[in-house]
């Protein structure tokens, strides 16, 4: 178990957490969310130890074995097969030593080696690497070129295998969807549904998250709160949550109406001033229940689109590809104002080079590309965040398109993608990856295009941004093109599914789930491997006798401590849930009234208890945590 209390952290000037607190139970799957900038890379951090709290404690981190994938992508001699075992770091230092003892003829240490090999399922290495690169969308003949060929979301790619080839008891996996397709989403979703250590992934895709966690941790106010169930169960709870916050302060708004009202009238009376007076102090005693804040900072519509003609955009027979290698054949599509497509289709199936070939960027080998009258195209792909301008602003790259725009409009405008004030106005070098891609969403919206075409737009972008797309999509008038793992988005935004596969583009006749089923049915990934036994060895009757007695006094010690563990975990858990429900009592603003002060007082008194019997708990917790680590070590 790992336990964060009272967690304090400044980076700069910006205040991120404020005696944030949060338990993970081992075994736990927990998405971590909050907005662009809360914090959520900065707790990865802290539990990497590679950040250090200004205050507060973090415990159950020792003796842990912790998986991080790396957001940084780097140079590497290494081939992506190698790179990706370099995951497991004690195996692969195994294999380079085993490589040089061989190489100078040292057999006695070679043989050691070999027996290391066998403990950390060594031999089983290379075909555990294959299976990952290729559940990630890796092809079989690829796997053995360089880092050097690969692009970087390729590289990120990897950085996800080699995270999940390493050993772990904690694996903190950071938007690990980002350049993932749909079929490949779906192949890590089960493949994390049967990891077996405690998971912690930051994720804005919420079917990902319902399919994937039990518990959804969210950072908001400098604060940790969790919550039971995925992100539509999150949902749910917040939205009661706000909901019964919405009518406390709503009730407390007309007490504090009503005293100050009495205030007004008879404060000038001798016969009331000390009412009045007493009402005065009730009025500074109480605590202020703040209204519920649940508007998105996100809000945009497209333009509507200007002239526009019927059919916009035809590819008639055509043949698609690249140089002399044709990846589609016989493509016929029609986009008219109104449609709504989303693609399907696993990686390498030709996707890109439908959308490409539709924008008139990748020529056709055969057939015809139909422009209508007033064509106006909006192409939004990843390469789009690599061709902003750092060192302009979002105010100037708008400027730059459309030079006679009013000032105020382009600042309104941007207002609603969240720049507001002097964060329009700055150069975007320092902006975060979700800030960029909301520019560059904003950049294809403000074009009023009729023809949108959409190569995974969700990517980088936060759930309340995410939301605002596809409220925005809904509401468009031109047509619409559509590539996305986000399955929730596809759902909503789109009415028609075409499904790109083997050669060919064809209409799908099922929906989104039905996809989802043919593509897990199809293709289901290999859950993750127990660590191998150790192989056999030659011994007698008296050692192995000797052995299993070793063993059984081991579990002997073991169990008790064990044993004690778990209850103190269960007391933990109870004790929690009461001080939740104490603190939702506390939040009635009827206490705070002159007529309730022995209730609160009781209740304040009831909430030290509370604390200081859990602080006891987790004291005892960490005590027998330790005592059983000492003796797993010793015994190992």
């Amino acid at each position: 178990m790992i336990i964060l209390e009272d967690i304090a952290l400044r980076r700069g000037q910006k205040l991120l957490f404020s005696g944030a607190s949060a338990t993970l139970q081992p075994g736990q799957k927990i998405a971590l969310i909050g907005g662009n900038g809360c914090g959520k890379s900065s707790l990865f951090a802290l539990l990497l130890e590679a950040l250090q709290a200004d205050a507060g404690d973090i415990r159950g981190l020792k003796g842990l074995r912790i998986s991080h994938m790396a957001q940084e992508t780097e140079t590497s001699p290494l081939t992506a097969r190698d790179y990706v075992i370099a995951g497991d770091a004690a195996l692969f230092q195994t294999l380079q030593d085993l490589t040089s003892a061989d190489a100078a003829g040292d057999y006695e240490q070679s043989a050691m080696l070999h027996q290391r090999m066998e403990e950390l399922d060594g031999y089983s290495a290379e075909r555990r690497a294959e299976q990952l690169l290729l559940g990630l969308g890796f092809q079989r003949e690829k796997m053995d070129a360089p880092m050097s060929a690969f692009s970087g979301g390729w590289r990120i790619r990897l950085n996800l295998a080699r995270a999940l080839m390493a050993p772990s008891d904690l694996m903190l996996l950071d938007e690990p969807t980002n350049h993932l397709d749909l079929d490949t989403t779906l192949w890590l979703q089960t493949w994390l549904q049967a990891y077996r250590g405690t998971l912690l992934v930051i994720s804005h895709d919420r079917d990902f998250i319902d399919a994937t966690c039990e518990r959804t941790l969210e950072i908001a106010r400098q604060a940790l709160t969790a919550y039971r169930g995925g992100y539509s169960d999150y949902e749910r709870q917040r939205a009661e949550q706000m909901a019964q916050q919405q009518a406390q302060s709503e009730k407390q708004q007309r007490r504090i109406a009503d005293i100050e009202d009495f205030v007004r009238r008879f404060r000038a009376k001798a016969t009331k001033a000390r009412q009045a007076q007493s009402r005065l102090k009730e009025l500074e005693r109480m605590q202020k229940v703040a209204q519920a804040h649940i508007d998105s900072p996100f809000s945009f519509n497209f333009p509507p689109p200007g002239k526009v003609s019927d059919p916009l955009l035809t590819l008639s027979d055509a043949s698609l590809g690249h140089g002399e290698h044709t990846v589609l054949s016989k493509v016929s599509v029609s986009l008219s104002p109104g449609d709504r497509i989303g693609l399907l289709g696993k990686n390498g199936a030709g996707k890109t080079t439908l959308l490409k070939s539709l924008t008139g960027e990748l020529p056709l080998m055969a057939g015809e590309r139909t422009e209508g009258a007033h064509l106006q195209i909006g192409y939004f792909d990843q390469q789009q965040l690599e061709v902003l301008d750092l060192d302009a602003s979002p105010f100037l790259h708008l400027q730059r398109l459309s030079p006679t725009a009013r000032d105020q409009e382009i600042l309104d405008f941007l207002g609603g993608f969240d720049f507001r004030g002097d964060r329009a106005k700055e150069a975007i070098r320092p902006f975060s990856g979700g800030e960029k891609a909301r520019l560059a969403l904003a950049h294809v919206v403000w074009q009023a295009p009729n023809v949108l075409i959409l190569d995974e737009p969700t990517n980088h972008l936060d759930l309340d941004m995410r939301h605002a797309l596809e409220v925005a999509l809904q509401d468009y008038a031109g047509a619409i093109v559509l590539v996305s793992h986000d399955r929730h988005l596809l759902r909503n935004a789109v009415e028609q599914l075409l499904l790109v596969n083997e050669g060919s583009v064809e209409d799908y006749p099922g929906d989104v789930e039905a996809y989802e089923k043919w593509v897990l049915s199809a293709n289901p990934a290999e859950a993750p491997e127990p660590a191998a036994q150790p192989a056999p060895t030659t011994e007698d009757a008296g050692d192995r006798k000797a052995r299993r007695q070793a063993s059984a006094d081991r579990r002997a010690q073991l169990q008790p401590l064990k044993k004690t563990i778990r209850a103190l975990e269960a007391r933990l858990e109870k004790g929690q849930q009461a001080l939740d429900a104490l603190q939702t009592q506390l939040a009635d603003g009827d206490l705070y009234t002159q007529s309730a002060g022995d209730k609160l007082a009781e209740l304040l008194k009831q909430e030290g208890q509370l604390k200081r019997e859990l602080a006891e708990i987790e004291g005892e917790w960490l005590e027998q945590q330790e005592a059983l680590e000492a003796l797993e070590t010793a015994a190992s």
